[in-house]
């Protein structure tokens, strides 16, 4: 199916069975590039100017970053033995953030453009911290431990040390308000999703979702976020302001969810499409937000995952 008209942008897609990274042209809906990445490359991260993208490389111990242009590897950067970089945040002030799954922990990358970065390590304590948020100020982070079935919080000056509560089962996506009032998380294991108060930790909302919403994204206009279902092939859809949940999308269906097996979600930075990660068929769904239609699937490579996207 064609590009709608005026459609723009390319789409950027981790694929961690074939450890590649691919471009996709959204106009024409074709992978334009391919390359050998890392050892099960997962999640990505744009910078601000949109020049540059980061693949943590969870298969190994290191943040590579490519030219979103023609994507030469422009560096490594080793974050230590035993790392494993999964969830990746770029800020808007220029510094990424990226759990360490292995070592327990979150890292900063200060600069990782310039010569050699500069690293800080912050101890989550918790196993498995898979999925990180960042606030606004940069003043605290937030992981999602899979192993621990906790959310941490860490104070990301040192001034306190980090405390970690139970929210729900298996609690997976993570996602903060815009205006950095309000955590979102989603936790597979209890088919839920959780508003919770960022510096307290308390849960404020809890609401019923599809079936094992392994992902959660905020659209960037703030007024909606949804959950990625993977057991149901569907789209929970959140309405932030009243905390409901208001419509549901379907995908790929639960007669298909188990060929598809949809992982990663994305919004286009107008907020009316959605692009999904379907990791068994080695496809990603976009989806028009406004009529819950399934417009495309395009093709990449093997187990399709982390997803970015460029104007």
């Amino acid at each position: 199916m064609a590009a709608q008209d005026g459609q723009k942008g390319t789409l950027f897609i981790a694929n961690k069975r074939g450890n590649t990274l691919s471009k996709v042209d959204l106009v024409t809906g074709e992978e334009v590039m391919r390359l050998d990445s890392c050892t099960n490359p997962h999640e990505l991260a744009t910078s601000p100017d949109q020049r540059w993208v980061a693949l943590a490389c969870y298969g190994g111990t290191t943040v590579d970053i490519f030219s979103t242009g023609d994507l030469t590897k422009l560096k490594s950067i080793d974050l230590g033995d035993n790392a494993r970089p999964h969830g990746i945040v770029w800020h808007r002030g220029g510094t990424i953030y990226v759990t360490a799954e292995g070592r327990q922990s979150i890292f900063s990358i200060e600069e990782p453009l310039v010569g050699e970065a500069r690293l800080t390590e912050y101890s989550t304590g918790k196993r498995g911290s898979h999925m990180v948020a960042v606030a606004p100020d940069e003043s605290a982070a937030w992981t999602t431990d899979l192993g621990s079935r906790t959310v941490t919080r860490i104070d990301m000056s040192g001034g306190a040390e980090p405390f970690s509560v139970a929210v729900g089962e298996e609690p997976e996506g993570i996602a903060l308000a815009p205006d950095g009032q309000t955590l979102w998380v989603s936790a597979r294991g209890s088919n839920q999703a959780f508003a919770v108060d960022p510096d307290t930790m308390a849960i404020r909302e809890t609401l019923d979702t599809g079936r094992f919403p392994l992902r959660l994204a905020i659209r960037p206009q703030g007024d909606v976020a949804i959950t990625s279902d993977l057991v149901d092939g569907s789209l929970t859809v959140i309405d932030l302001a009243s905390a409901e949940v208001i419509r549901t999308i379907t995908v790929s269906g639960p007669d298909e969810a188990e060929q598809r097996f949809q992982v990663t979600i994305l919004w286009s930075d107008d907020g009316e499409l959605i692009y999904i990660a379907e990791t068994a068929s080695d496809t990603i769904a976009e989806v028009d937000y406004s009529s819950g239609a399934v417009l495309r699937r395009l093709a990449v490579g093997k187990g399709g995952d982390g997803l970015a996207i460029v104007d």
